[in-house]
């Protein structure tokens, strides 16, 4: 088998245009290191592609030598799932850049290694964007895939509604295009399915007028008005235009010049803000949430790729990382109270809780239209975890499944698996679209080559 092994590798490395890596090889620790520090997994060879024929050959070679295959865009993937393991090929994605524009058309393509911020970076020089990843480095791929959330989600709905088609190689080393006209069960699948169904290594994207400027930014509030900025957040929130994306989140406030030296390393309560329609109006619609009386208001005209960044520092690589997603039917005075119970007082500095308020064009998609469950919730509960010292995991992990628990009254029982570190597939999706997905499994992937994700199981 060794031998095989070998003789199969040298034919693959023969006409392979990227790099391939294995144990002992210059740069294979760095390319099997990924954005959550507590995963640290040796796959049995990393496939850096360069282009469509790459992914099709490391498939094929992954077949043939009966490893399983996992995919890597950004390394995002909290529970490691783009690390794979030591009986896995990882196909790297990341060297595969390249975004196409077609402004007057209303359309976007993006490689499969191309992160948000450079997704971003092409589309603002046309003030066009599409919904997407809060920090910068995320992957487009994985982001889409599980069905992505982003800052004009109310406005424009999730990253998966945006897509308008997707070039994917199957486990049978096929190239095929998913669309609503080519494969329409793979297209369904592919928005909110994850990476269950082959490597996507191309997508097709709907761009939107967003920018350059937009109305956005951070207000903070300190702990003795945290009940007052919730109140006037609760009317705000009820009666948003889709215009309005915002978040409330526990943090502790960093020792920047731009915060109050009073409120440095400790525990306040922060609500991110993007309006991204007409700032004179983005201004009279938070006027309420002014009047509450903010110790910091950042919020005011910006570009947008700078507010896609502002949360870049507090989402470093290198950190060990714990989050959890789970829906709310709604933010009730009981949940409220429950929120503001919370703290990260004793946490690593970069440990928040948000809620991440939703609905808009979300809602507004009928659920069977994509694989990706949800869509009725009205905010997202999400405690993210970082710190460094792996002596703080039980107390940091404890915190967030503490947190969970107490929220648990207020949940609509699903949750956003790209947010969850646990194994909860099936709280990930209803029964009927569960069966779906398992039949789709079975159909392009009845080996479950691809596992190395929220995994449906073809059985």
């Amino acid at each position: 088998m060794a031998t095989t092994r070998q003789d199969g590798l040298a034919q693959l490395a023969e006409g392979f245009g990227g790099q391939l890596l294995a144990a002992g090889d210059a740069g294979y620790d760095e390319a099997r290191t990924i954005f959550n520090a507590m995963i640290d997994r040796r796959p049995a060879l990393i496939a850096r592609c360069s282009g469509t024929a790459d992914v099709i050959s490391a498939v094929r070679y992954a077949r043939q030598q009966d490893l399983r295959i996992a995919v890597r865009c950004g390394g995002h993937s909290v529970s490691g799932h783009s690390a794979g393991d030591e009986a896995a090929l990882v196909v790297d994605l990341s060297p595969m850049k390249g975004v196409r524009l077609d402004a007057e058309a209303g359309t976007a393509r993006a490689n499969g290694g191309v992160q948000w911020g450079e997704y971003d970076r092409e589309t603002q020089v046309f003030g066009l964007a599409t919904p997407g990843g809060r920090v910068t480095t995320t992957g487009v791929g994985g982001f889409t895939l599980g069905g992505g959330y982003g800052w004009l989600s109310t406005k424009y709905g999730l990253s998966c509604d945006n897509l308008l088609s997707a070039d994917v190689v199957t486990a049978e080393g096929k190239l095929v295009r998913a669309s609503e006209t080519e494969n329409p069960d793979l297209f369904w699948g592919l928005r909110g399915g994850g990476g269950n169904f082959g490597v996507v290594t191309s997508y097709e994207f709907s761009v939107h007028p967003v920018g350059p400027l937009v109305y956005a930014g951070l207000m903070v509030f300190e702990p003795s008005r945290a009940a007052d900025a919730m109140a006037a957040y609760r009317e705000l929130v009820d009666a948003a235009p889709d215009e309005l994306s915002t978040g409330a989140v526990h943090l502790t406030a960093p020792a920047a010049p731009f915060v109050p030296e009073d409120l440095h390393g400790k525990p306040a309560l922060g609500f991110p803000i993007s309006y991204c329609g007409d700032p004179a109006e983005g201004e009279k619609v938070l006027q309420g949430l002014r009047d509450a009386g903010p110790a910091l208001d950042l919020v005011g005209p910006m570009p947008y790729r700078a507010f896609q960044g502002m949360l870049d520092p507090m989402n470093p690589p290198g950190l060990r990382n714990y989050v959890r997603g789970e829906y709310l039917t709604a933010l009730t005075a009981e949940a409220i109270e429950t929120f503001l119970g919370f703290s990260t007082e004793g946490l690593h500095p970069l440990t928040v809780l948000i809620l991440f308020q939703h609905g808009g064009a979300v809602s507004r998609v009928p659920d069977d239209a994509t694989a990706l469950g949800g869509r009725e919730a009205a905010f997202m509960f999400h405690p993210i975890c970082n710190w460094d010292d792996p002596a703080d995991d039980d107390k940091h992990i404890a915190w967030s499944r503490g947190a969970s628990a107490a929220m648990e009254p207020y949940k609509t029982g699903g949750v956003y698996l790209n947010f969850m570190t646990d194994e909860a597939v099936r709280a990930g999706y209803s029964e009927e679209k569960y069966r779906r997905l398992v039949e789709l499994k079975r159909k392009y992937d009845p080996d479950n080559v691809f596992r190395f994700n929220q995994n449906i199981r073809p059985e």
